[in-house]
C-alpha cells in the first residue's frame, strides 16, 4: 500500500514543494522562483526569508487542490545548505517553520535533511531509481552557490573531493546573463542564446586536479563582449568553459575512484550544451531532467520516505 511524503525546500533561489508516493513515483512538484529586481544578482537573506514566508501558504493551498494532504504520512525539510557543521542560511528557516507546523498539526514525523542531500537524492532517483542509493557515486552539484565534486555514499555520507576556489559556476553564468540584460537567475536565457551559436568554440578552463577556478571566466566573457563577439557566442563560450571544467575534474576523480557512476545535479547542469559536451567525454555520466536537476523538493520528499522506512520497498 502506498504512503505519501511531503518535501519542503526554501533555498536562496526558489520555494519548492513535492509529494512522493513510496511506491516509487513523484506525484507532484511545485516551484516558485524568488523575485529579484532587474539588474540585481540575487537577494539578501532577509528578503528571501520574507518571500518564502509569503509563498509557502499560497503554494500549500495550491498543492491541496491537486492532492489530499491528509494522506501525507511524513514531512521532510531542508534545514541548511550542506550536511556539515556550521552550514547555515536564514532562508531555510521558512521551510523548517512550515514543516514543523505541518507535522505537529498532523501528528506525523518530521525529517530534517539538507539542501545538498536533497539535490543528490533527486538526481540519483531520476538517473536510476533506487539503484544508485545502494552504492558510492561521484556527484557533481553545480549551481549558483556550489561547484562541488562530491563522493556520495547512499546520500547519507557526502565528502567534498573538489570545488571552486573562488567564483561558483552558477554565479559566472548569472553574471554574464545579467550583463546581457537577462533577469536573475539567468541560466535558462543563457542556455537558450548559446544554442543559437553555430560557431565552433574551444573553451579554456582552469583546473588543477579536482580543484577549479572560475573567476577568470567572467573576465573572459566580458573581454569577448568588448571585442565585439556576439551575445550568443559569449553565452556558448561561458557554458562550454563550465562543461570543460566538469570534464577535467571528473577525469581527475576517476583516477582515484575508478568505475563509479557520475551523476550531474544542480541548476547549471540543466543545460543541453553542457550535457552533450560532458557525456561525449565522460563514460558512465548521468544527466537528469531539469525538474530533478535544479532547485526542487523532490529529493527532500524521497529522503523523508527513506528515513521513515517506507522507501524503497526492497531491502537496500
Amino acid at each position: 500500500m502506498s504512503r505519501y511524503t511531503l518535501g519542503i525546500d526554501t533555498s536562496n533561489y526558489a520555494t519548492s514543494l513535492a509529494v512522493f508516493d513510496t511506491a516509487g513515483e513523484v506525484v507532484c512538484a511545485k516551484k516558485r522562483f524568488l523575485p529579484v529586481k532587474e539588474g540585481q544578482l540575487g537577494l539578501r537573506q532577509s528578503d528571501a526569508l520574507f518571500h518564502h514566508t509569503t509563498a509557502l501558504p499560497e503554494m500549500l493551498e495550491e498543492l491541496s487542490g491537486e492532492f489530499d494532504l491528509t494522506q501525507i504520512s511524513a514531512v521532510g525539510v531542508s534545514q541548511k545548505p550542506r550536511p556539515v557543521e556550521g552550514s547555515y542560511m536564514p532562508c531555510f528557516l521558512a521551510g523548517v517553520s512550515a514543516a514543523t507546523a505541518f507535522s505537529k498539526a498532523r501528528g506525523i514525523p518530521l525529517i530534517r535533511t539538507t539542501h545538498q542531500q536533497g539535490h543528490a537524492a533527486a538526481a540519483l532517483f531520476a538517473a536510476k531509481g533506487e539503484e544508485l542509493f545502494r552504492q558510492k557515486v561521484l556527484l557533481f552539484h553545480i549551481s549558483g552557490g556550489t561547484t562541488d565534486l562530491l563522493l556520495c555514499d547512499q546520500v547519507e555520507q557526502i565528502e567534498t573531493l573538489g570545488t571552486s576556489t573562488d567564483l561558483y559556476a552558477g554565479q559566472a553564468v548569472d553574471r554574464v546573463g545579467v550583463k546581457l540584460g537577462f533577469g536573475f537567475p539567468a541560466g535558462i536565457e543563457v542556455s537558450r542564446l548559446a544554442a543559437l551559436c553555430e560557431e565552433p568554440i574551444k573553451p579554456k578552463s582552469s583546473v588543477k586536479g579536482m580543484q577549479c577556478s572560475l573567476s577568470g571566466l567572467e573576465n573572459q566573457c566580458n573581454a569577448l563582449l568588448a571585442a565585439g563577439k556576439s551575445p550568443d557566442y559569449v553565452c556558448k563560450y561561458c557554458l562550454l568553459c563550465v562543461a570543460d571544467t566538469v570534464v577535467k575534474m571528473t577525469k581527475a576523480a576517476q583516477k582515484e575512484y575508478p568505475g563509479l557512476p557520475v551523476v550531474c545535479a544542480g541548476g547549471v547542469m540543466s543545460s543541453d550544451l553542457i550535457r552533450t559536451y560532458v557525456t561525449n567525454r565522460v563514460a558512465n555520466a548521468h544527466f537528469v531532467p531539469g525538474k530533478f536537476a535544479s532547485d526542487n523538493a523532490i529529493g527532500i520528499s524521497i529522503l523523508a520516505a527513506r528515513e521513515c522506512g517506507a522507501w524503497p520497498t526492497t531491502s537496500m
